[in-house]
């Protein structure tokens, strides 16, 4: 973070940054792990979008998809992983400090 410059918007993930990203990072640091159906009704989001989305996540080590049957169904988890936690805290904290100079 710029400490010369608190608008400076460089050095803002744009794997979170974008709206739907955004909106499952969000929702797994809350809750963690969560059902794929769970986390697509909350971010409102198609099956095939959000699998798109997740996959950015997955390869920027964010997330981590477990796939395993529940009785004889498939089901996916998604959890956030721990580099992903602390992606997370940085964005928000990058967040704080640009509301913070236009105060």
């Amino acid at each position: 973070m710029s400490e010369d410059n608190p608008f400076d918007h460089n050095d803002i993930d744009d794997v979170i940054h974008g709206r739907l990203r955004l909106g499952v990072m969000a929702y797994l640091s809350a809750v963690s792990p969560a059902v794929f159906g769970e986390l697509r009704e909350k971010v409102g989001a198609t099956d095939g979008n959000l699998s798109t989305h997740l996959k950015k996540l997955e390869e920027a080590g964010y997330v981590r998809q477990e796939k395993l049957f529940v009785g004889k169904k498939p089901q996916t988890r998604v959890h956030l992983t721990d580099k992903g936690r602390k992606a997370w805290l940085v964005w928000i904290r990058r967040m704080e400090a640009i509301m913070k100079a236009a105060e």
